[in-house]
């Protein structure tokens, strides 16, 4: 793609508010002598071929020393092929390094935008919260029921960190069972993935290296406690050809989620709004390009009627390009209002990623002609706790206790909290 139209690629990638040019600039001269060094290197191998052939003739005709010197040309030979082949692997290191730092381009969907400010609303539903004028955020709502400690999870480990309590603990696992209850009545297969992945795995769903500062990192294993459920459920599929009969792949998985959330400070940060330790459900497809987009809408209906059985006010996002992912092609946001904050929480990402994880993960399908071809991913939230309890507890407060939304009442074994 970058060969055949350079421009087209860093004129898409402006969308994301990325200067490309340098890069791309960079990555097709070192393909460049990549490529002129390749032909050298073929060119001298054949000649080597061809001149070692010519010594065993020599030898039978006589011509010993007309033999030897054709055996130091081919010695030659051999050592300015050892040199190209070092100076390729070098070219070929360095394009590596350069073509990472290329962010995925983004579909025709996505619009220029520099931030939230420009994502464009295209859903909005669920009822309108009723609250009193007293109404309280959760944080004071979770003091108030003794259901979510703050200060204790920063004793225990620091801020960020919080220890759910009684009927607070319990709602958490009751929201978990609920989420993949849903899931796996869509189609989806539970699967239960480790929490720590290693940097390969970091590096095929495209953590690594744009979220490493993001990411908490057992120095001495190599190892990184898991951002998402997408990273170590995708990489299920890493190195991997999918068979006509395997694709498409649907999984859900339920992991704790670490995220360092170097920088952030502030109202925002309060109470659940953003933790370095949360709880999320996640899925993950894996389709054939012509499928992806047809899935990315399913995907999206499907978090839609999850937000809808819990009956909370919410709205959808299509992301601008200046606030996407680096390695997202399009993504849907959903939002949960907070009625005691009165303002829109993230509680979901729905993302189509294309090829741009599959080519790192080297991930592949044989199509209808035997032939393999990249496969698309794509991921979502369904759903991310930390916000899904903010709003619900601070939507469902009466003056008699916090009401428990009848869906869930099956998981948690109580209606209410007072």
């Amino acid at each position: 793609m970058l060969r055949d139209d350079p421009e087209a690629v860093i004129a898409k990638l402006k969308i994301k508010n990325f200067d490309a040019r340098p890069v791309v600039e960079r990555v097709l001269e070192l393909d460049g002598i990549r490529r002129s060094l390749q032909t050298e290197s073929d060119g001298i191998i054949a000649a080597q071929k061809q001149k070692a052939a010519e010594i065993g003739g020599l030898m039978k005709q006589g011509l010993k020393d007309k033999a030897e010197d054709v055996k130091k040309e081919v010695a030659e030979l051999k050592s300015r092929s050892g040199e190209l082949l070092e100076k390729m692997e070098e070219a070929a290191a360095e394009l590596e390094k350069q073509i990472v730092l290329l962010p995925n381009i983004p579909c025709n969907l996505v619009k220029p935008g520099k931030g939230a400010e420009d994502n464009e609303v295209v859903k909005m539903g669920g009822p309108e919260p009723k609250l009193a004028a007293d109404a309280l955020p959760h944080w004071e709502l979770a003091k108030k029921y003794d259901i979510i400690d703050f200060d204790l999870g920063v004793k225990i480990t620091g801020a960020g960190f919080p220890v759910y309590k009684g009927k607070g603990a319990k709602l958490q696992r009751a929201l978990i069972n609920f989420f993949l209850d849903c899931n796996s009545e869509d189609g989806y297969l539970e699967v239960e993935p480790p929490v720590m992945v290693n940097k390969d795995s970091g590096f095929g769903t495209g953590q690594l290296p744009d979220k490493e500062g993001q990411m908490y990192h057992a120095n001495l294993d190599d190892f990184y406690m898991v951002p998402t459920a997408e990273v170590p459920v995708t990489n299920i599929f890493r190195d991997v050809i999918l068979g006509q009969n395997e694709i498409p792949q649907r999984l859900t998985a339920y992991t704790p989620c670490f995220r360092r959330e170097a920088g952030s400070y502030g109202k925002d940060v309060r109470g659940l709004n953003r933790l370095h330790q949360f709880d999320k459900v996640e899925i993950v497809r894996v389709e054939k390009p012509e499928d992806s987009y047809k899935a990315l809408d399913d995907m999206v209906a499907h978090v839609e009627s999850i937000v809808n059985k819990l009956g909370l006010k919410y709205r959808i996002l299509r992301l601008c390009g200046g606030d996407m992912s680096f390695t997202s092609a399009i993504t849907y946001d959903f939002e949960l209002w907070s009625a005691a904050q009165q303002r829109w929480l993230e509680i979901s990402s729905v993302s189509n990623f294309e090829t741009y994880q599959s080519n790192r993960l080297h991930l592949r399908y044989r199509d209808e002609n035997g032939k393999t071809q990249l496969a698309h991913t794509l991921n979502g939230s369904s759903l991310a706790l930390p916000r899904v309890v903010a709003a619900l507890l601070e939507f469902c407060q009466t003056p008699d206790g916090i009401v428990i939304p009848e869906v869930l009442r099956p998981y948690t074994g109580f209606d209410k909290i007072d």
